[in-house]
């Protein structure tokens, strides 16, 4: 007879991906995860199916929580110019930590097909946000009539990628804050 698990599957989630985070799929070991998750082997496989499905699941768990993150960060302060700053601020707050969807989109690319459809769902949802901020702030007077909010709003995510890279390569806060502060200037 089987035993009953005796874990919360969240918590154990919420431990690979801090796991994935750091050493991203390749560099994560079956041993890693168990230690990380407090769990054993065979209730990994069996909770989960194998590492890369636990790696997917971990990326949209991820990268959901992350785009609820940005919206909330979005809808800060009383003009939508303020939002954008603390998207951006909140980015570079957090930048010391490694950042799940951009390393896997560096570790992957479009290599895989499951991989990419998450990070193309999560991509939608994050232009759409901050397009709608940006067509906002641009109403209100605070980024330029000639922007085009879409691919404003790609330009800003290719720059929050980009903060996090750089943290990751060591520039310290306020070369961050200058980049953060550098691309919002860019929409004006």
């Amino acid at each position: 007879m089987a035993r009953p698990k005796t874990f919360d599957r969240d918590d154990a989630l919420d431990a690979a991906i801090g796991v994935f985070r750091e050493h991203g799929f390749e560099g994560t070991s079956a041993q890693m995860l168990v230690g990380a998750m407090q769990i054993g082997r065979q209730s990994l496989y069996d909770t989960f199916g194998d590492k890369w499905r636990l790696y997917c699941e971990a990326v949209e768990r991820y990268t959901q929580r992350e785009a609820l993150a940005h919206r909330e960060a979005l809808n800060h302060g009383p003009k939508a110019i303020d939002g954008l700053n603390a998207a951006i601020a909140r980015v570079v707050e957090q930048a010391g930590q490694a950042c799940l969807g951009v390393g896997s989109v560096c570790e992957f690319g479009r290599a895989h097909d499951d991989l990419s459809r998450l990070h193309q769902s999560a991509d939608r949802a994050l232009s759409s946000a901050f397009a709608e901020q940006i067509a906002r702030a641009q109403a209100q007077g605070n980024v330029a009539a000639s922007i085009v909010p879409e691919e404003a709003a790609g330009f800003l995510l290719a720059n929050i990628a980009g903060i996090r890279i750089a943290a990751r390569a060591g520039a310290g806060r306020d070369q961050l804050r200058a980049l953060g502060e550098l691309a919002i200037r860019a929409l004006r």
